[in-house]
């Protein structure tokens, strides 16, 4: 159906951007690496332009289960992360 969001989200968090791009923390690259989204050092996920990854570099979430501005990728490798959606992300809410 066109249109239609994924239903068993608790938040909506819009997303915001800095001017520059925030260093990833030890523990959001294992997660991704464990995933397999990190190749020779680097972040690369599949389906996701060296561009887009880029921006997503700069862009940050007021995190509503840690209580804490966190970077996308960080968002993106939680478990409560469902999906991006114009400018916002969808979130499951779920105690970590």
């Amino acid at each position: 159906m066109a249109g239609s969001r994924p239903s068993g989200f608790k938040y909506e968090v819009l997303i915001g951007e800095h001017d520059k791009p925030e260093r990833l923390t030890g523990d959001t690259k294992e997660t991704l690496a464990a995933a397999g989204m990190v190749v020779n050092g680097k972040v690369n996920i599949k389906g996701v332009s060296a561009k887009m990854l880029r921006r997503m570099k700069t862009e940050y979430v007021d995190c509503p289960v840690l209580k804490e501005e966190v970077t996308f990728l960080k968002c993106f490798v939680c478990p409560n992360f469902q999906s991006r959606v114009r400018g916002r992300v969808l979130c499951r809410g779920d105690p970590l």
